[in-house]
């Protein structure tokens, strides 16, 4: 799976009250956009791991690991103190370099070599990345003309294949 470095605390961020005091034990809820169903990060590029649900900061207002990551969708972050005391809410947050691309989901069926995309990508192959089972697969395993995607072998029986473009 893909994911992108969050605007909000994504890399060595450190947090504080509205006063200026460091918000040590402070903590970050995400949820989907709009909404209050939780929704996960990550603590690194790969994906993995999901951080716990609110991030609490460490004594220095910061996330423990010092990152966080975002799928494609985007989220709603809302900021509290050790006592649940609203200090900000941020909506419609995306990844970094999240917001310009389309994700397509589809199934390996251990034959089907052809997939239809829900468009066709502003940019092209280039800018067209394939993920079968969360591992990138290198261009010249794969062709995309317009909105159709072929492989040139048939992705794994139930895999899931990941096309993500702009």
């Amino acid at each position: 799976m893909a994911v992108f470095l969050s605007p909000v605390g994504g890399a060595a961020a450190q947090f504080f009250t509205n006063s200026g005091i460091i918000l040590s034990g402070g903590k970050l809820y995400t949820y989907a956009a709009g909404t209050t169903t939780p929704a996960a990060t990550f603590t690194s590029s790969s994906g993995n791991t999901n951080h716990t649900n609110p991030i609490i900061l460490d004594s220095a207002g910061r996330v423990p690991g010092g990152e966080i990551w975002l799928s494609a969708s985007p989220y709603k972050f809302l900021l509290k103190d050790s006592n649940d005391v609203l200090i900000g809410t941020y909506d419609n947050v995306s990844g970094i370099g999240a917001a310009s691309y389309q994700v397509n989901n589809f199934t390996g069926t251990g034959s089907q070599t052809v997939f239809t995309l829900s468009a066709a990508s502003l940019l092209g192959e280039n800018f067209t990345f394939v993920y079968i089972n969360g591992v990138y697969q290198n261009k010249n395993t794969y062709a995309v003309s317009g909105v159709t995607l072929t492989f040139s072998q048939a992705p794994p029986y139930l895999s899931l294949i990941e096309v993500m473009f702009n």
